[in-house]
């Protein structure tokens, strides 16, 4: 497998990309034309065909989750569609939104026809201002040309799409903090059950998608489950974006099906940066476990990286060559997860903060020898005692980088400091800044994060 595959990019090299004409010229909204001749259940019932599963982490089944909702009892009903993104690292369905807004648009329209949804929702992270002007402007180009709104083509369906900016939380990526936080009150997690798929949006049954699953459905109703499920695996099918990052030549999107390999994908990237190795990647994102240069083969499908050890997650493969610190590059993504934990739950609150604490020790060049097995420690404590999966994912790096390079977390305990130059990690010239950390015991360390 060397190809890629443009579905959802296919348009994203045209001259004004984002516009309605443009996407209407590459076939755009020929699946809703084809939706609204069909029954909403044989719509359901094409995309668990398809073998379509959710494109925001979890991998679960995305016409199951359609197929969960309650039989109609007169009342509304929602779909969700989480652009919540802001995990570090990951970074595909915002160039989706800014590059091709119509794909999304067009794939709440259908959803919402197959699950007997007339007014669905866009939670947008609010920090991206670009792209939730951009998500405007679509939706008012898609409702003028009689996509949206009331009598949508003279089919008799109404639909009406919100697009909500969020104040810009980590935790509302979680779909049940999402749901609070577009109702206005602070983001964060319910209690489950109830699912969402019971009492979600003002506790009405909703669906909850990514936007990359959403903007997923056109294609599979314009060109039938079996075209969208003849890529791919056996159980992950179909197409997906690709982010990669960091230490490698050609960054950006790259859109290919299901199971194809990093080793192909740096191929087609240029490979790692030049005079350089690799030295570890996450598969899906910074809350996933890490992998080596042993993993380069491993296909990047749910069933193949779940049996490696990590999860794919949102495919945010990060490169990292052999001028990275390990340790600095796990201390950096704690500070995220301690700074964006929500409160609600101790394991997540203080844990969280414990591992900061530890780690900028271990970098500052004051850590303790029983530092490694406490960092383990706070992990078991974390891992599975988490209201929600914030804590989990925070714990994922920790581990694994201690599983795998253990050796270089004891090399800054005896060593008394990080030995490694921050400045030979960066992709551009620049001084690391460095600033005092606040030690566990023994006053402070100087740590250069």
């Amino acid at each position: 497998m060397t190809d890629l595959l443009p579905v959802l990019t296919d348009t994203w090299d045209a001259e004004r990309s984002w516009k309605l004409a443009t996407y209407e010229e590459a076939g755009g909204y020929a699946g809703l034309r084809k939706a609204l001749t069909m029954e909403p259940g044989d719509l359901v019932q094409a995309v668990k065909d398809s073998g379509l599963r959710g494109r925001g982490g979890a991998g679960f089944p995305t016409g199951m989750k359609w197929g969960f909702l309650p039989p109609p009892d007169g009342g509304p009903r929602y779909l969700v569609v989480n652009a919540d993104e802001s995990e570090p690292g990951t970074c595909k369905d915002i160039p989706l939104m800014l590059a091709s807004p119509q794909h999304l648009i067009e794939g709440v329209a259908i959803t919402s026809y197959a699950i007997g949804c007339d007014h669905a929702f866009i939670y947008v992270r609010g920090e991206v201002l670009h792209v939730y002007r951009r998500l405007l402007a679509a939706v008012t180009e898609a409702r003028d040309a009689g996509y949206l709104g009331t009598d949508v083509l003279g089919s008799g369906f109404d639909l009406e799409v919100t697009v909500h900016a969020g104040a810009g939380a980590y935790i509302c990526g979680e779909e049940t903090a999402l749901l609070d936080s577009l109702e206005g009150k602070r983001g964060q997690p319910r209690l489950k059950p109830p699912f969402p798929a019971v009492a979600g949006l003002y506790a009405r049954p909703t669906v909850v998608n990514n936007v990359e699953s959403i903007a997923s459905v056109p294609g599979i109703v314009a060109h039938g489950p079996d075209w969208f499920s003849a890529m791919g695996t056996e159980k992950s099918s179909g197409h997906g974006l690709f982010s990669l990052s960091g230490h490698v030549t050609r960054p950006g999107q790259y859109e290919a099906p299901l199971g194809i390999t990093l080793r192909e994908l740096l191929d087609l990237a240029g490979g790692v940066r030049a005079g350089h190795e690799l030295k570890f990647w996450t598969p899906g994102g910074s809350s996933t476990p890490i992998f080596t240069a042993d993993q380069l083969d491993t296909p990047l499908d749910y069933e193949s990286v779940g049996a490696a050890g990590s999860m794919l997650g949102t495919r945010a493969l990060q490169i990292f060559d052999d001028t990275t610190c390990v340790v600095r590059a796990v201390s950096r993504w704690t500070d995220f997860y301690a700074h964006e934990s929500c409160g609600k739950c101790t394991p997540c609150r203080e844990g969280t903060y414990w591992l900061k604490q530890v780690l900028h020790r271990i970098e500052a060049g004051d850590g303790e020898e029983r530092d490694v097995d406490l960092l383990l420690d706070l992990c078991d404590n974390i891992l599975g005692r988490a209201f929600c999966a914030l804590g989990d994912g925070a714990t994922s790096p920790v581990t694994s980088s201690v599983e795998l390079f253990r050796d270089e977390y004891q090399a800054h305990i005896d060593g008394g400091g990080c030995p490694f130059d921050p400045s030979a990690s960066a992709l551009f010239e620049y001084t690391p800044r460095n600033r005092r950390t606040p030690a566990l015991a023994g006053g402070a360390g100087v740590g250069g994060h």
